[in-house]
């Protein structure tokens, strides 16, 4: 560095420069490059391997720059559409002989409709018990619904036992409602069971529509449902009728009923019967036919086969019998029964029910006093 040196007899002007100007070349000096001992800092992006010498502490690790990442919930099953058109309306016959007098007794916002494993007739405990009405899958806890007007003559356990307060009864608790109208001059019942909690009392009054009581699983079963009888004449287990030709369908929908026997004209009992909406060649139901014991044909259509909640339309119709295949083709449609017999010499025929006898004499929903 080169010292200047002031002579004392230079003016105050020129002494001030000067020192202003060796201050100067101070700062100059001072201000030198000097060797960095910090790197710049290198991104590391998450997922790419980033090689460091040497390996730094945790304590002095420098955070990652990571992609966000969206968790999202692990997925379930698809769902089951459930929907369904809204029913016709009650009482509901276009034929002089139907008598789709009843409502669901579940509401339309949840399953309403029989469980297709287990109608009416069917066996499913053991060969020798047999189901007296149809079950419907509805949620524990659902309301349970009259299917029509009439009186509460029974609400509480016991039904089977004919004992009340029985606990072990098989209807578990269960609801009676004897109806304000008939068929045939006979009264009509309808039975509400393995109720978790009964809404209803002996004596009330209901209308369509009104709560009796919560699905539960009281009873023998083997998990929550509503089971529904339709009973006529009497208020016995020995009287009951298939609930599926009482019920109203749904709108533009269709029921399809059959009687199938053997060579000696006896119905055949526990056959599988295959219904195949054309042209698919999957089958939309299963349904055996029933017989005998403690279930009854209608008094007019005397069938063993009855499959409700069919969409309008060409079916094809499959029977195994005697280890050949049968079928054939039927068309169901809106709101109406479609009827088929199927004979050991004749097989399948589509013609209209049995002439009723003298003593029958159909009614629409008449009062009963």
């Amino acid at each position: 560095m080169k010292i200047i040196r002031v002579k004392r007899s230079e003016s105050p002007m020129k002494r001030r420069i000067a020192i202003n100007l060796i201050l100067f070349l101070a700062v100059l000096a001072s201000c030198a490059p000097a060797e960095s001992t910090n790197k710049t800092p290198t991104a590391v992006v998450a997922g790419e391997t980033v090689n460091q010498s040497p390996v730094e502490s945790e304590a002095t690790a420098r955070p990652t720059i990571e992609p966000f990442r969206f968790v999202l919930p692990t997925p379930g099953a698809e769902p089951v559409s459930g929907w369904r058109p809204p029913l016709y309306p009650v009482p509901w016959a276009v034929s002089a002989y139907d008598h789709f007098y009843f409502a669901r007794p579940i509401a339309a916002d949840t399953v309403n409709w029989p469980l297709a494993e287990y109608r009416y007739g069917g066996v499913f405990f053991a060969p020798n018990i047999v189901h007296t009405g149809v079950d419907i899958d509805a949620a524990d806890g659902s309301p349970i619904l009259a299917a029509g007007p009439g009186t509460v003559v029974s609400a509480d356990w016991g039904l089977y036992t004919e004992a009340p307060g029985n606990q072990k009864d098989p209807y578990g608790q269960a609801v009676v409602i004897k109806h304000d109208f008939g068929y045939k001059g006979q009264p009509i019942y309808t039975i509400y069971a393995h109720m978790s909690k009964i809404i209803a009392f002996q004596g009330q009054r209901v209308e369509t529509g009104d709560v009796l009581g919560l699905v539960g699983a009281t009873g023998a079963t083997t998990g929550p449902h509503l089971h529904f009888e339709v009973r006529l004449g009497a208020n016995t287990f020995y009287s009951t009728y298939n609930p599926e030709l009482w019920m109203a369908p749904p709108q533009g929908w269709g029921v399809l009923v059959g009687r199938l026997t053997d060579e000696e004209g006896q119905l055949l009992n526990q056959y599988p019967v295959e219904v195949r909406p054309m042209p698919s060649e999957v089958p939309l139901r299963t349904v055996r036919t029933y017989a005998g014991g403690v279930v009854n044909p209608d008094p007019y259509y005397q069938e063993n086969l009855v499959l409700s909640d069919l969409p309008a339309g060409l079916y094809k119709v499959l029977l195994n019998y005697k280890g050949k295949d049968q079928q054939f083709w039927i068309e169901i449609y809106p709101g109406q029964i479609s009827y088929f017999t199927f004979t050991d010499e004749e097989g399948f025929q589509v013609v209209p029910p049995p002439v009723p006898t003298l003593d029958f004499l159909p009614e629409t929903a008449t009062a009963i006093p």
